[in-house]
């Protein structure tokens, strides 16, 4: 299953909206969703986090550490540097810090969003999100850009 972040049309926003990405892996129903958020931040370092995260969305039953560094060498990635900023865990606090935010926002699950503070729960359409960041632009006197 692809998972459907709202990248779909910012671009027809003109940088007027940020994305902000944080970690919420559901470990108590995947066990491996833990070593997955870190292997894209590992991948981040390099450059790659987007191209690691849907390579992980892509084959989600294959997240062990052997599937995780093939994954990392599918992207060119440095296997080595890869690999040993996995065994580093040096993103878990970092991850764990983004849970406890979500958690005090409210998110029980994945995916979830926030526009301007309006929470989103769940794969919505791209409609969904442009008529909330429409209607929050407007809050601000920007122009409507939806079409």
């Amino acid at each position: 299953m692809q998972c459907d972040f709202p990248l779909f049309h910012l671009s027809k926003y003109h940088g007027q909206v940020k994305l902000a990405y944080l970690d919420f892996p559901l470990r108590e129903v995947h066990p491996q969703a833990q070593s997955a958020s870190e292997a894209a931040r590992c991948a981040g370092e390099q450059g790659k986090f987007w191209e690691y995260h849907d390579a992980l969305y892509a084959e989600q039953s294959q997240l062990d550490g052997t599937d995780l560094l093939s994954r990392a060498r599918a992207l060119n990635l440095d296997a080595k540097s890869f690999q040993s900023c996995l065994n580093s865990g040096k993103f878990k606090s970092k991850i764990e810090a983004d849970m406890e935010q979500g958690r005090k926002l409210g998110v029980a699950g994945t995916p979830g969003f926030f526009v301007n503070g309006v929470f989103l729960s769940g794969a919505l359409p791209p409609a969904d999100f442009e008529k909330i960041i429409d209607s929050e632009l407007a809050l601000l006197g920007a122009p409507h850009l939806s079409q």
